[in-house]
């Protein structure tokens, strides 16, 4: 374990310095081209440094956040684009922090009468607010850490319990360790650098619609990233070909594609096996109902909808059958669980070292 916490350690000193070196080119190389043959090879030293973490917890976490979201980041900034260009007089600690963590800065709107509205995915309606936060959040976020603590506890009974269960407490623990990582990082951020967080999760189970759940409900933080580096640049080139009306179909499916990709390459840093493309044919497979489910609306211009009750009952059931068809058995398949659980034990055991460690030097010991 202490191998590992070395080897994390190197890697995110290599993070912080690529990107001290993409801070200090803003003002050298202009946007385009220049600035786009200039980061690309920190894109690419990002997508190799997960590879040198073998840790479920510190190798995903850090594939995440460098080969994903920094990436991304990055390459709206070689054009000038996304929160590492929205502040010319940017400090490099925020620099690095809108980098790497799912956290974004308030934007103060000068035109109150008519604002420019964010382009989304889908839109913000007013029935599915973003998270509460304060009092009422942090209940939550407590309530959610015991959930996980009950279900890596109940893996100990894993052999007593039907396989089918199995696959929907992977479900939950995803969920809920999804939602208390990205919330850590961002109140961590906020906390210390005064920044406004990005709504990781909004009550995805939930969900009225295969639209609502990806574009104002699941890991937003993703959505948000996506929506500038590939919908809005495939719609903008679709409403030349196929109009405004019918430009967001191609541009949501597009979308769904590259985050295959990006789901294909976490699960490859996590597994480091050959992939068999099931996670690329679960994002496909929603990708193209979403492309349909977004027709169908166009074409009866909402003048027939399901009762609520049914519409949400249908979307759950429809996301958690394909994800135990085909998303959920790749973390058996590449044994996730087991090595995770390894992991806590030897975390356990290295902070009981720690602690014993501290005790033998203070005085009186």
């Amino acid at each position: 374990m202490e191998g590992e916490i070395l080897n994390f350690i190197k890697v995110w000193i290599t993070v912080l310095i690529s990107l001290c070196f993409c801070y200090f080119i803003r003002n050298v190389v202009p946007k385009g081209t220049k600035r786009l043959l200039s980061v690309l090879p920190v894109v690419c030293l990002f997508l190799y440094l997960p590879l040198k973490i073998s840790s479920v917890h510190l190798g995903g976490s850090t594939a995440f956040f460098v080969a994903w979201l920094a990436n991304f980041k990055i390459l709206l900034f070689a054009f000038g684009k996304g929160p590492l260009s929205s502040d010319p007089s940017i400090s490099l600690p925020l620099f690095i922090a809108l980098a790497c963590l799912p956290i974004k800065i308030q934007q103060k709107r000068k035109n109150k009468e008519n604002p420019s509205p964010e382009p989304r995915l889908d839109r913000q309606s007013k029935e599915n607010p973003a998270p509460g936060r304060g009092k009422e959040g942090l209940r939550s976020y407590a309530i959610k850490g015991v959930l996980l603590a009950m279900l890596i506890r109940a893996y100990d009974y894993s052999d007593y319990i039907h396989p089918n269960v199995i696959l929907i407490m992977y479900s939950f623990h995803v969920y809920f360790i999804l939602e208390i990582m990205l919330a850590v990082g961002a109140v961590l951020a906020r906390n210390l650098l005064g920044l406004e967080l990005e709504p990781q999760f909004n009550e995805p189970y939930l969900a009225t619609s295969l639209q609502d759940f990806w574009g104002c409900r699941w890991n937003l933080v993703v959505t948000s990233i996506l929506r500038p580096t590939v919908y809005e640049p495939i719609r903008a080139i679709g409403s030349h070909l196929v109009g405004r009306k019918w430009a967001p179909l191609p541009a949501v499916f597009a979308t769904f594609v590259v985050s295959a990709m990006m789901h294909e390459l976490i699960f490859f840093y996590l597994g480091r096996v050959r992939p068999n493309w099931e996670i690329s044919w679960f994002f496909l497979l929603h990708g193209f109902c979403l492309t349909a489910e977004i027709a169908i609306k166009k074409v009866l211009n909402d003048r027939w909808q399901l009762p609520k009750t049914i519409s949400t009952i249908l979307t759950v059931g429809f996301i958690m059958s394909t994800g135990f068809w085909l998303f959920f058995p790749k973390f058996v398949e590449y044994k996730v669980d087991v090595r995770a659980f390894e992991e806590y034990a030897e975390i356990g055991a290295y902070m009981k070292n720690v602690s014993q460690s501290i005790v033998r030097v203070l005085p009186g010991h």
